[in-house]
């Protein structure tokens, strides 16, 4: 059996939706905010099988996640090089639809990013998918792919205490998914699906680890690794962002400023609105006695 390649060994890789794609404007959906992604340097050449064995195995991946949140399929070739390994993940949280809508998206992204590559991975919010010439499945990689924490909460020490309980539940928790929160910290751990028990629980305690260690106190932290992750934030910033609650955009911005600077445009247009229709109605109104009045003197 071919030995997997390691998430590391994605030597072309990206953090962040500015070096491969235009930022996600403010109207796109939450799941749909690039994380990260990363392509191997192995080519194939168009003309071999490699790229149909590709097309079917990607309309298969997109095809089940209308149905189901997690899937892997296997695409034989007539050579080992040509047989392909992809699965994805969607968050453990979201709708069949958006889950469906999230793969898809995914995979047109990969499309363009990783062209006649033998492997890719996409990392958006709200769904994962990796393909490879190499098998993959069941195996474990603790890689760290992504670490960004947000802004210090200084030495609060409610706040900072907080965080332990949170975190403490995720690792007790089980499945795939789990979603925790104590107090005004909220977190989430997901690992791939393809993973053991076993694999999964050592993933998420890696990354709950890790998360702590680099951003305990802080606003908001997010770790990432090659097969699971782990992310909490607090405060305020629960009413925003997205569908984790955090409130902060793909560029790791508080994005509430700017969300109360759009409700308060809104409501000043709105008000404006009602007032101008006021004053028609006001001046129509003046209009038709002029007029009555210039009709009673005939």
């Amino acid at each position: 059996m071919p030995t997997p390649l390691p998430f590391s060994s994605f030597l072309i890789f990206f953090f962040g939706s500015s070096l491969i794609f235009t930022p996600p404007s403010s109207s796109s959906s939450s799941f749909d905010t690039f994380l990260f992604g990363g392509c191997t340097l192995q080519k194939y050449t168009p003309n071999s099988p490699y790229p149909s064995n590709l097309n079917l195995l990607l309309s298969r991946l997109v095809t089940t996640s209308a149905t189901i949140p997690y899937n892997n399929v296997t695409v034989l070739g007539s050579s080992p090089q040509d047989t392909i390994y992809g699965l994805y993940q969607c968050r453990g949280d979201l709708p069949p639809n958006d889950c469906y809508q999230c793969v898809t998206r995914a995979v047109t992204r990969l499309g363009t990013m990783c062209t006649d590559a033998y492997g890719a991975a996409l990392q958006l919010d709200g769904c994962f998918v990796k393909y490879d010439n190499k098998r993959f499945f069941g195996v474990e990689d603790k890689t760290v792919v992504v670490k960004k924490c947000g802004p210090s909460i200084g030495s609060d020490l409610d706040a900072l205490t907080g965080l332990d309980p949170a975190l403490a539940q995720l690792v007790t928790g089980g499945g795939t998914y789990r979603a925790s929160g104590a107090g005004d910290v909220r977190s989430v751990a997901q690992c791939v699906g393809d993973l053991s028990v076993g694999g999964c629980q050592d993933c998420i305690s890696e990354a709950i680890r890790r998360l702590k260690s680099a951003c305990g106190p802080s606003a908001w932290g997010d770790l990432f690794l090659a097969k699971c992750y782990a992310r909490f934030t607090r405060g305020a910033t629960h009413a925003e962002g997205n569908g984790y609650g955090y409130g902060y955009d793909a560029n790791g911005n508080d994005d509430s400023k700017d969300n109360n600077n759009k409700t308060n445009k809104t409501i000043a247009i709105i008000i404006g609105l009602i007032a101008g229709i006021a004053l028609l109605i006001l001046f129509i109104t003046w209009l038709n006695k002029r007029y009555e009045k210039g009709h009673g003197c005939r």
